[in-house]
């Protein structure tokens, strides 16, 4: 149940989606402490969306996302200059989500049973630019210079300083962490009827303006190839990383969860600062008269992982 509408005003366009469907089952499967019945919408999730082609009469597109999940939420503001020919694309971007530390302190019925610490929540403020280079061939890249603060906070919003085992949740021994992050991020797709090949190369630079921000350089790489074979579809998957220098306890890699290790939630095969990861994955559709919204399919996963959580 919910409820959508697209509103244009001038050349401005207004996308409202409201899902209510979550409410009965969230209270429902949600334990008791991470419940919030006093609330009435928190089990309600939205997004609104407006986006203004040309700001100020000229090219500038202006884009204003709002989500509202049923644990976390999203703000942010763009404002996108195309750039001419063989010229990156600025974008000035300003970003507030608040979401679950999930990968590293586990779901708070497996660790936080009995206490009124609930989620340990990380909510992200960051500012900066990005620029977009054009797309040449197979490769596209941008870079990015942000500023970035982050506070851990409880489902009430107060500040979180240490775990449920006293252990620090920030790199600062403060209540926040704050960063000024240079990011480069290259990217390589190429895809035809029988195979396909992606590769992406992310690294992160924490720059020293301050003595009391944290420094770092984190690298990370996904790596997959897909092959067709007949109607069953191949898929073999690398992805790794690892961080160098200050490093708080939501920066460290995790494995497990969908997008790394399937029967495993989020984190439950382990994190730290240097991880490795192989999946290979055979793609098998069943029977059409099984098939839903989409054909079903059989996956036979073989998965490796190694982790290293040296300090």
């Amino acid at each position: 149940m919910g409820a959508q509408k697209s509103i244009h005003a001038g050349k401005a366009k207004i996308d409202l989606n409201v899902d209510l469907t979550h409410k009965l089952c969230g209270a429902l499967l949600l334990p008791p402490p991470v419940r919030n019945s006093s609330d009435p919408f928190s089990q309600i999730i939205g997004r609104l969306c407006i986006k203004h082609p040309g700001l100020f009469g000229r090219s500038e597109k202006l884009d204003f996302l709002w989500d509202k999940g049923l644990h976390d939420s999203n703000l942010l503001i763009a404002l996108r200059r195309p750039g001419a020919e063989r010229f990156a694309q600025q974008s000035f971007v300003v970003q507030h989500s608040i979401a679950p530390e999930i990968g590293v302190h586990g779901l708070p019925t497996e660790h936080y049973p009995h206490s009124g610490i609930g989620w340990i929540n990380l909510s992200r403020f960051s500012a900066g630019v990005e620029l977009t280079e054009p797309a040449t061939s197979n490769w596209s890249s941008s870079t990015s210079i942000r500023f970035e603060h982050v506070r851990p906070i409880s489902n009430e919003g107060r500040s979180i300083m240490t775990d449920i085992d006293g252990l620090p949740i920030t790199c600062s021994g403060r209540s926040h962490d704050n960063m000024f992050v240079l990011k480069q991020e290259s990217q390589f797709a190429t895809i035809n009827e029988n195979n396909f090949a992606r590769l992406t190369v992310q690294m992160e630079q924490g720059l020293p303006l301050l003595s009391k921000w944290l420094i770092f350089n984190r690298f990370k790489f996904i790596a997959s190839k897909g092959l067709r074979l007949g109607k069953a579809l191949l898929v073999a998957s690398l992805t790794g990383g690892s961080i160098v220098g200050d490093m708080a306890p939501y920066q460290a890699f995790a494995i497990g969860g969908p997008g790394s290790v399937r029967g495993y939630t989020e984190g439950a095969i382990g994190s730290g600062r240097s991880y490795l990861v192989t999946n290979n994955e055979l793609t098998v559709p069943l029977a059409t008269l099984l098939s839903g919204k989409g054909n079903p399919v059989m996956d036979l996963v073989s998965d490796m992982a190694c982790v290293s959580t040296q300090s």
